[in-house]
């Protein structure tokens, strides 16, 4: 088993990614979690600073909480280049928030400077993984530390994969020593709509590299396909899977996501407060 003095990252506990409608409740002391994620871009582009009742409020909980920065636009997978403004952005704004670490997805998200605003899968080539691993040691240069790429659910796969979606991760991490957030209801998703076992996808990652976990709800679709929706509570599967991840690993810093259909405070963090009761 991994211990917690193996791991790159720290352990910041159970978290949840921030969702504004809770500040307030937050900020009046009535949370019971231990660390919060931000949507990155949520707090981009705002002139001021601190004049901005979003970023005021953010700086705020910072003083009390740990942060971690979540983004979903750094659009790693595509042919592009980097984008130097919106990264000079994220490192102002990591200059006021003093984040934890900072994330994003394996992926594109899209091409000729245009955002389609999905997370787009990427094949599993060896060509795929050179291309990548390249900008995310570029991105890493740039942040001067690692950042956690996060594996993404998939409703396609792409011919000209050699890889499964394990190894393709593996080989990243071998030529960047980047952190891995391991989404628990992303492997669920994608093994039962490409039909593979997920313990396979848990048993060869490098578990010394995953920084952090995300659990979240999904949706089943009548023709079987299960959508990751992040709209509804996390499923009983998604907690087993976490479980097993817990045989080979002690618990990263770990959180819910729920992102649409947003219930109260209590009732979010309840999911993932929940994981005390098998720790």
């Amino acid at each position: 088993m991994i211990q917690k003095d193996e791991l790159l990252f720290p352990q910041l506990g159970l978290g949840l990614g921030l969702r504004p409608e809770h500040f307030d409740q937050i900020l009046n002391g009535e949370s019971r979690v231990q660390w919060f994620e931000i949507l990155t871009e949520n707090y981009l582009g705002i002139s001021g600073h601190g004049q901005s009742p979003l970023l005021a409020k953010l700086l705020r909980l910072a003083e009390t909480y740990p942060i971690v920065f979540h983004c979903v636009s750094m659009n790693i997978g595509s042919v592009d280049n980097i984008d130097l403004k919106f990264f000079k952005q994220i490192k102002e704004l990591k200059k006021l928030v003093n984040p934890k670490w900072i994330s994003d997805h394996l992926c594109w998200t899209g091409v000729d400077n245009k955002n389609t605003h999905e997370l787009l899968p990427l094949p599993y080539t060896e060509e795929t993984i050179n291309h990548v691993s390249q900008k995310i040691n570029q991105i890493q240069d740039f942040f001067g530390e690692r950042i956690l790429i996060e594996n993404t659910s998939s409703y396609i796969t792409y011919k000209d994969s050699e890889l499964e979606e394990w190894e393709f991760i593996n080989e990243i991490v071998n030529k960047t020593d980047c952190g891995i957030l391991l989404d628990i209801n992303n492997i669920y998703v994608s093994s039962v709509n490409h039909n593979f076992n997920p313990k396979d996808f848990i048993n060869n990652i490098p578990l010394k590299n995953v920084g952090q976990i995300h659990i979240a709800g999904h949706r089943k679709k009548k023709n079987g396909l299960i959508v990751d929706t992040h709209d509804d509570f996390v499923c009983d599967d998604v907690y087993e899977l976490l479980k097993y991840f817990l045989t080979l690993s002690s618990l990263p810093s770990t959180m819910a996501e729920w992102d649409d259909n947003i219930p109260d405070l209590k009732t979010y963090e309840e999911e993932v407060l929940k994981i005390n009761q098998f720790l």
